[in-house]
């Protein structure tokens, strides 16, 4: 059963047909204060521990792109196929209330199986909090699909499966958006305070973030009948994410401030209306963020060149790198213009890369499997 679900859903979505529609505001309890990264006290339970229905639970998440261009921190979007997934258990050795990560396999053998210094861990915490839980203990082994500092939202898939999984195991009682919440503060104590990743992937599609305090997210309703297709290629570069903020610009322009602006737009309203040609023009026309970090990443330029000469609508580079994102309408299309991209990587940054053609993920973080107590 997927863990998001229409009816659950307390944020605004936005399709072509209902775009002028006046969102209302969040809950008051989905307030998030940002100078401490720390969920606010009226975000935890003050009602009843709810008992584990399950003994456990698999849970997946998706990987995502952020940014899109010109939407840096505010704009993300959900791809199929890739991601993290989380197998949460009941644990009598545990300590009543509190989580352990028993195994790390996958891309993450580096990662830290201290949960409060592990994105899982601590969204897994988050949720524990939030529902009071203090009677059973949690074990959590983590299968990594996303490679660590790819730009692909590794560490918000992982937050986001932990918190789907420790919420399905106690009957589902928090909505997607608070569980955002929990994801967030898992991301704002590895990564920063940004839920361009972890919004998507836990609710799917393209997500725009409209307020951080409070937090208010926006559903883009990409048109269901039309094909979208992302062309990923990942080359062999760490591209720190901590690194790359540092490359950012203190003060911009105020040309520079009105052509994202209306960049922006143009995305989102692309978005709303199914046009894949102006949105990888929107895409691909950054001039604030993507001009600092694509000289950090070999041969970055050319690479995204390659993609538009191979017949892709835009390219940009996904969250902060080095993984570069290119949209078409068509897989095989796709195939080829990841065949560009790779070459281009190796001729101009001499770097390997791997290409991977994927869809836009509708659904975002769900429950694989469970097993009732």
């Amino acid at each position: 059963m997927a863990a998001v679900c229409c009816s659950q859903l307390k944020l605004h979505s936005l399709s072509a047909d209902a775009a002028s529609t006046s969102p209302s505001k969040l809950p008051s309890n989905l307030r998030f204060n940002p100078s401490t990264f720390a969920l606010p006290s009226s975000a935890y339970s003050k009602l009843a521990e709810p008992q584990p229905l399950c003994s456990s639970v698999k849970s997946f998440a998706p990987a995502t792109v952020a940014n899109l261009g010109p939407g840096f921190d505010f704009l993300g979007c959900a791809v199929d196929g890739i991601g993290d997934y989380v197998n949460l258990r009941i644990d009598p050795a545990v300590h009543p209330g509190e989580v352990s990560i028993s195994h790390i396999s996958g891309a993450g053998s580096k990662l830290s199986k201290n949960p409060l210094f592990n994105c899982a861990g601590i969204a897994a915490i988050a949720v524990m909090k939030m529902l009071n839980i203090r009677s059973v203990g949690l074990s959590i082994s983590l299968e990594k699909g996303l490679p660590l500092g790819s730009g692909l939202g590794s560490s918000a898939a992982s937050a986001a499966a932990a918190a789907v999984a420790v919420n399905e195991l106690f009957g589902a009682p928090l909505s997607p958006s608070q569980l955002v919440l929990a994801g967030l503060e898992s991301e704002s104590k590895v990564s920063g305070y940004h839920a361009d990743n972890v919004a998507p992937s836990i609710l799917g599609g393209f997500i725009l973030i409209r307020s951080y305090e409070p937090l208010e997210l926006l559903q883009l309703k990409f048109p269901k009948e039309q094909s979208l297709f992302f062309v990923l290629v990942n080359p062999e570069f760490e591209a720190p994410t901590k690194k790359m903020r540092a490359a950012l610009p203190p003060e911009i322009t105020m040309s520079h401030h009105i052509w994202n602006c209306s960049q922006a737009g143009a995305l989102v309203a692309s978005v709303l209306q199914g046009d894949l040609p102006n949105l990888g023009k929107a895409l691909s026309s950054d001039k604030i963020v993507e001009p600092r970090r694509a000289p950090l990443i070999p041969g970055m330029a050319e690479v995204k060149k390659a993609s538009i000469e191979a017949g892709a609508f835009g390219c940009t580079i996904s969250g902060a790198g080095p993984t570069a994102v290119a949209v078409t309408d068509s897989e095989e299309r796709g195939r080829e213009i990841g065949e560009r991209m790779v070459e281009a990587f190796m001729k101009e940054g001499n770097l390997k890369a791997m290409a991977m053609v994927k869809q836009l993920d509708r659904v975002g973080a769900r429950v694989v499997s469970k097993v009732p107590r």
